[in-house]
């Protein structure tokens, strides 16, 4: 694990942090560069005790893990007492846990998306619950919740995903403002197509072509690394003023429109515009 050049190795230094979703994907490398920029301690939590397993491993000795479905508020309240009792604090809680996949709404059932719904948006608030107490103890408490960018606007086949992340993304707010008082700086980001990942994967459908498409920012989709800086910026005291928004790292993919002109052909469409419009004008007579 090596730190980047664009921020100081000991930029989070003696902090603790609990990951959820931090088994594999974006979570993974989350936590991965946590501990490549300071932290003392980190807790990856999922439900797949034997992927937990394998990735605290490769993050090392300062690195635990412990199985936690956030549906379930006693295991949040667990998940925060192990941080505890194994670091003594707990600083920053990342909440990467999801749930997604394609759905028509025609056809989703009730209890695919109330699971969403449970994972999503009553997981985030579990876990933000079940830490504040030590977070508001800690001297620079953050809350990171990983939202997405499909409900800016609508998104086909992702009414429950994109309605669970809307809940998210107004609970990092509501947050924000109740727990500012605290010192506790609630934060969210937003990422768009993320190559390499499990999310991407189920949704793109194997279109990579079409999403890259897609992304003003050379058209290329970003990586877990572009997500896990966000998260280090957002948890540094270079944050240290910024609370209640959601950093969108998308590569512009969410304000995406197609060419309707080319643009080589702009300046002589808009041309051939002008004086037709020009030409249609009709004296008025005097």
């Amino acid at each position: 694990m090596m730190s980047s050049n664009t921020f100081q190795p000991t930029c989070l230094n003696s902090k603790v942090a609990i990951i959820t979703g931090g088994g594999s994907g974006i979570g993974f490398i989350i936590s991965e560069q946590l501990l490549s920029h300071g932290c003392s301690g980190i807790i990856i939590a999922g439900r797949r005790t034997k992927v937990l397993k394998a990735s605290a491993e490769s993050l090392g000795n300062n690195c635990l893990y412990k199985k936690c479905d956030v549906r379930n508020y006693s295991d949040c309240e667990s998940l925060v007492k192990y941080a505890i009792d194994n670091f003594g604090r707990l600083d920053i809680l990342v909440n990467s846990a999801a749930g997604n996949f394609l759905a028509n709404a025609s056809s989703l059932s009730s209890k695919g998306f109330r699971t969403v719904m449970e994972i999503d948006a009553l997981g985030t608030f579990h876990m933000c619950r079940a830490a504040y107490p030590h977070l508001r103890d800690s001297s620079h408490g953050v809350i990171v919740n990983i939202s997405m960018t499909l409900h800016y606007g609508a998104t086909w086949y992702q009414c429950h995903a994109s309605a669970a992340k809307s809940a998210v993304d107004s609970l990092t707010r509501s947050l924000a403002l109740e727990w500012g008082t605290d010192g506790i700086r609630v934060v969210g980001i937003a990422p768009g197509p993320i190559q390499n990942t499990p999310g991407t994967a189920k949704l793109s459908a194997g279109m990579d072509d079409i999403v890259k498409e897609s992304v003003p920012l050379k058209n290329k989709m970003g990586e877990a690394i572009d997500v896990a800086y966000a998260a280090i910026f957002l948890c540094s005291d270079a944050a240290k003023f910024i609370t209640g928004d959601t950093l969108i790292v998308d590569g512009a993919n969410w304000l995406y429109k197609p060419q309707l002109i080319p643009r080589e052909m702009v300046a002589k469409t808009s041309k051939s515009l002008e004086k037709k419009s020009r030409d249609m004008i009709i004296p008025s007579k005097l």
